[in-house]
């Protein structure tokens, strides 16, 4: 099998976790490189938990970059009271001992990416801040990267303002930066990954499985649990699996092409992922692709599966 190189950007906190367990057992992938990035807990914390998370699942040898502390611009933001000081929730699991990069983030991407002439694909499942820096710094690295699947965004709603998400309103200079770049962009809104969730018997099952990352489930997710259950969520939503898990089966999901840009000068708008989707007016640039739903049956199946095999 002629894998896919994969290289995944992450704010790793709770269910950053999960997509990382669940990216180590697709046959399909060949993670080649994984980056760090503020957003849902530090950056200390994010390059931490991703090495960690990667030992803990037997994958020491994925290198994980350190990358941006802060935004480009704004004073920075957490989600602690989901994600806990840690950012696995307060769990903790044994620390790697893999050798360290030094290298800053983006560097590593636009080396490797060059590396795969163009068949790279990347998924940023944090705030976009690495990702800018690396178009930055490299211009022509938007002619090496494949595509980008972003955990990010959202057509309708938000769920830090009434319609911004976390990741963009993180930095939305970075993810204007990115969406005006020109690479071929799948958005992984919260449009498709409110409808991604673990149910509570799909919950019971993974924690049943009694291993090392099982136990991590467990005891990541109980801030989440608590958050749930003030906003009567049906279960807890597996955000950041979208992107990888698409990589391997594109069927699953369902998305329609449009333009996207990203609202930076706005007050009630700012962090908007604006769409001409449902529009009379079209961008003239529309190299986006929206998703909006997602079988959400086998969805769960493999993200257990995964959980199942450790």
């Amino acid at each position: 099998m002629n894998k896919i190189p994969v290289w995944i950007d992450t704010d790793t906190g709770v269910d950053d976790a999960v997509a990382l367990v669940t990216a180590s057992t697709l046959e399909e992938l060949e993670i080649v490189g994984v980056s760090a990035v503020a957003g849902n807990t530090s950056l200390e914390n994010a390059f931490r938990n991703a090495r960690d998370v990667l030992s803990l699942v037997g994958r020491k040898d994925i290198r994980v970059y350190p990358g941006a502390d802060r935004p480009l611009i704004i004073e920075g933001r957490t989600a602690a009271y989901v994600h806990g000081n840690n950012g696995l929730g307060g769990a903790e699991i044994p620390l790697s001992d893999a050798p360290q990069e030094t290298k800053k983030a983006w560097d590593a991407l636009y080396e490797t990416a060059q590396q795969y002439k163009g068949e790279l694909i990347v998924c940023p499942i944090g705030p976009l801040t690495n990702i800018a820096i690396a178009i930055a710094n490299h211009p022509d690295i938007v002619d090496c990267i494949k595509e980008l699947n972003i955990m990010g965004g959202a057509l309708i709603g938000g769920n830090i303002t009434p319609c911004a998400e976390f990741n963009i309103l993180c930095d939305p200079q970075a993810a204007e930066a990115v969406f005006r770049s020109g690479i071929r962009i799948n958005m992984f809104g919260l449009d498709v990954t409110h409808k991604a969730f673990l149910n509570d018997d799909d919950i019971d099952e993974i924690i049943s499985y009694g291993n090392m990352v099982s136990d991590l489930f467990r005891d990541s997710n109980h801030l989440l649990y608590e958050y749930r259950a003030q906003l009567h969520w049906e279960g807890i939503c597996e955000h950041d699996s979208c992107p990888i898990l698409y990589i391997a089966h594109p069927d699953w999901f369902e998305g329609q092409e449009c333009g996207i840009y990203v609202e930076t000068q706005g007050t009630i708008s700012f962090g908007k992922t604006v769409s001409d989707l449902w529009t009379d007016y079209k961008y003239e640039d529309r190299h986006c692709k929206a998703f909006l739903n997602v079988d959400r049956v086998k969805f769960t199946e493999r993200i257990k599966e995964a959980y199942r095999s450790f």
